[in-house]
C-alpha cells in the first residue's frame, strides 16, 4: 500500500503526531523522532537558498517521507509493512535492544531502499533524469548525516569493548548513501522493464531488510 503523498508541511505534522502517540521507548518512535527532526531541517532549507531547486526538493522529500508513512499504516491496519521496513516494526518492543539500534535500523530501511525509489518516482512526476537531481541529493544527504552523526554522540557514550559498537559498526551512513545511488542509477535503466524493475526492487527490499534484522540484534543483558 501506498500512503497518500502530502506537503513537507503535513508530513511533519503527522511525524509529531505520531511521536505524541507513542512511548518514547518504542522502536519506531525512536526512528520517528530523528526522522521528524531531518524534515524540519529540510523544511527550512527549502524556504532559502539551500537547494538549487526547491521545489523538486520538496516532491522528494514528500514522496520520500510517504514510503514510511506507508509502512505506518500498513502495520496499524494489520498489514505487513515492506520487507525493508519488517525488522523495525516486528521488534519495535524487543527487550535489550538500544535506541540506536532502532535509530539505525530505520535509517536502513529509509535510506537503502525508499530514498532510490523516491528520487525515481519523483523523475517520473517531473520529467526530470535523475542527474538533473542529484546535487540536491547531496545535499539531503549532508541533513541525514548531521543528524545521524547527532544521534550517535547522544545515544552512544560506551566504552570501547561493548558489543553494542560491533553492532552498530556494521551500518555505515556514507556506504548506505553511495548504495542508494547506485540503486538509482540501477534502477533508472530497468525502468523501461517493469518485470525486471520490480524483481530488482523486491529483491532490494528483502536484502536490506536482512541488515535491519542484523542491526537490532539483542543484546545480553547486564
Amino acid at each position: 500500500m501506498t500512503a497518500p503523498v502530502l506537503t513537507v508541511d503535513q508530513v511533519v505534522d503527522r511525524m509529531a503526531e505520531l511521536a505524541a502517540g507513542w512511548p518514547a521507548a518504542d522502536g519506531v518512535a525512536v526512528f520517528n523522532a530523528m526522522y521528524l527532526t531531518v524534515t524540519r531541517l529540510v523544511q527550512e532549507r527549502l524556504a532559502g537558498a539551500y537547494f538549487e531547486d526547491p521545489a523538486t526538493m520538496a516532491e522528494l522529500d514528500a514522496v520520500f517521507a510517504a514510503r514510511y508513512l506507508a509502512a505506518v499504516d500498513d502495520d496499524r491496519a494489520g498489514r505487513r509493512p515492506a520487507a525493508c521496513w519488517r525488522p523495525l516494526f516486528e521488534l519495535r518492543a524487543a527487550p535489550n535492544v538500544h535506541p540506536l539500534q532502532f535509530a539505525l535500523a530505520g535509517m536502513n530501511a529509509h535510506i537503502e531502499n525508499d530514498l532510490p525509489l523516491a528520487v525515481l518516482e519523483t523523475c517520473r512526476l517531473t520529467g526530470r533524469a535523475p542527474e538533473r537531481l542529484h546535487a540536491d541529493y547531496l545535499r539531503i544527504n549532508s541533513l541525514l548525516a548531521e543528524v545521524e552523526a547527532q544521534v550517535r554522540a547522544a545515544l552512544l557514550p560506551l566504552p570501547a569493548g561493548d558489543p553494542l559498537l560491533h553492532i552498530v559498526g556494521v551500518w555505515s551512513i556514507d556506504r548506505a548513501r553511495d548504495a542508494a545511488w547506485a540503486s538509482v542509477l540501477a534502477l533508472w535503466e530497468l525502468h523501461r522493464l517493469p518485470p525486471a524493475f520490480r524483481l530488482v526492487a523486491d529483491a532490494l527490499s528483502g536484502s536490506v531488510g536482512m541488515v535491519g534484522r542484523a542491526l537490532l540484534t539483542p543484546l545480553s543483558p547486564n
